[in-house]
């Protein structure tokens, strides 16, 4: 399982930086957004527009993704631990039960066949 890391992609560091308004609005309006593996720990996500963007691996530890739609990201891997995740949608493709052992202990996600 690859450790969680800082990317190389402007986009990722203005998420990094809990600029989520500007990652919004310099976001592409077509085509996929790959930040598998990065490393969203503690931050503060809750106005991230999601949409088409891949957060495989990723790592989100205490982050706050209340509110967030996340069902069409693909999220195979990730790791939630810890956050709060009140009103968030996630991938059809995650069982209840990923989401919630995933949440209170830190497992990768995995996709139900």
């Amino acid at each position: 399982m690859p450790a969680p890391r800082q990317l190389d992609n402007p986009l990722y560091r203005l998420l990094h930086s809990e600029r989520v308004k500007e990652f919004n609005a310099q976001k592409p309006a077509e085509g996929l957004i790959d930040l598998s593996g990065g490393d969203f720990r503690g931050l503060d996500l809750r106005l991230l527009d999601a949409d088409r963007v891949i957060l495989r691996d990723a790592y989100f530890r205490g982050a706050d993704l209340r509110g967030v739609d996340l069902r069409s990201c693909q999220m195979e891997g990730a790791s939630i631990a810890h956050a709060q995740i009140s009103g968030a949608y996630f991938p059809a493709e995650l069982s209840a039960d990923e989401i919630l052992m995933s949440l209170n202990f830190g497992t990768r996600m995995r996709y139900r066949p």
